[in-house]
């Protein structure tokens, strides 16, 4: 978590200081986040632990884990979850200052940054499958034996542990510091390398939790508008919608995190070459840090309705529950009817099939 209280004029162990030759008063910045972070967080809180959770639930016991997509949904919502966990703490921090002793800071700043991490790369990895799928004209469907899913276990724990890694700077350097007039949980390195690691970890960060992401995602829906759009035997209705799906998910990602990288590019830059030197500038920026940071952490909340609520096999699940939950309440049985699916047919059938209704059958069908 990006640490908004301390700005000394003097110490780059500070998060984000400035080589003032007076020394620049941010309280106001400091006042501003006591107000702002706890009710942004709060709503955060509420929308994506609901969102998520049902993520979870319906996953671990209705659906089956078809494809790498349904996996890395489901590991996308437990790591929402572990985020949005340590927002109570950051809005405690933020009115109040950080009380907890340095081991929870330390846990708390590594949880945050890994899941942050973990995120960004869950959507890639999603895009690349949903290409996959795509480009071998199996809907992701095929190859269900247990080699299968093994790889997909390692895909996820791989990613993880890239997340891992990328929080470790977290993990080892917070710590809680005194300054003005409170504790807080920060960054502190030591002063042979405060400014290179500070900017280097920035750098790092920009490019793999949004600029890697966000080119990956990019090219593989590219590669899978163009095969959507070329599809044969579909009405031109159910392809623009299907296109829809693709770039709401484009643009969300980039609406949502563009504003965050370019503020922390900013940053970066300043810690390099000292482009900052006065303090309104300053405050602007921290502000501005403040606020991208609210919507960057928004797209935990958005992630279930943009990869599974749109998906059929989840909806389903979700209505037939909301069924049953109507029946025991009502004592009478309700009609509930489902949504059609966002499907594109790519090929017929790759294996012949009996028509049993069997939920393991190969299709050829592409859900967005």
């Amino acid at each position: 978590m990006e640490d908004y209280e301390y700005h000394d004029h003097d110490d780059f162990n500070d998060t984000y200081d400035y080589d003032y030759h007076t020394v620049c008063d941010k309280e106001t910045v400091r006042s501003f986040g006591s107000v702002f972070l706890p009710v942004i967080y709060a709503v955060a809180l509420v929308v994506g632990l609901a969102g998520n959770a049902l993520v979870v639930v319906v996953y671990t016991s209705r659906l089956r884990l078809r494809t790498l997509t349904d996996m890395c949904i489901l590991n996308l919502a437990i790591s929402d979850l572990l985020l949005l966990f340590t927002l109570p703490f950051w809005a405690a921090d933020a009115v109040h200052g950080w009380r907890l002793g340095s081991a929870a800071c330390k846990f708390t700043s590594f949880l945050y940054s890994t899941n942050f991490s973990c995120g960004m790369l869950l959507l890639a990895c999603i895009s690349v499958d949903r290409y996959r799928a795509v480009a071998q004209m199996t809907g992701g469907r095929n190859g269900m034996g247990p080699q299968v899913r093994r790889q997909w276990v390692l895909v996820c724990v791989g990613l993880w542990a890239a997340a891992s890694f990328l929080g470790l700077p977290e993990l080892i350097f917070s710590t809680v510091k005194h300054s003005h007039h409170r504790m807080a949980c920060t960054e502190v390195y030591p002063p042979s390398m405060a400014r290179p690691a500070k900017a280097a970890l920035e750098l790092l960060e920009v490019i793999l939790r949004f600029l890697l992401p966000f080119l990956v995602m990019v090219v593989c829906y590219c590669w899978v508008g163009r095969a959507l759009s070329r599809a044969a035997g579909v009405r031109r209705e159910r392809k623009w919608r299907a296109l829809r799906v693709l770039l709401a998910v484009v643009a969300v990602f980039l609406l949502t995190q563009l504003p965050y990288n370019v503020v922390k590019l900013c940053r970066a830059l300043d810690v390099i070459y000292l482009l900052v030197t006065e303090c309104e500038v300053s405050k602007g920026l921290d502000r501005a840090l403040q606020i991208t940071e609210s919507l960057a952490l928004s797209h935990a909340c958005i992630n279930p309705l943009l990869y599974a609520f749109m998906g059929s096999s989840f909806r389903g699940h979700v209505l037939k529950a909301a069924k049953h939950f109507g029946q025991r309440i009502s004592g009478h049985p309700r009609n509930v009817t489902e949504e059609p699916a966002v499907e594109i047919a790519l090929n017929n059938r790759t294996q012949t099939q009996s028509h049993s209704g069997s939920e393991d059958q190969d299709t050829s069908t592409f859900t967005i």
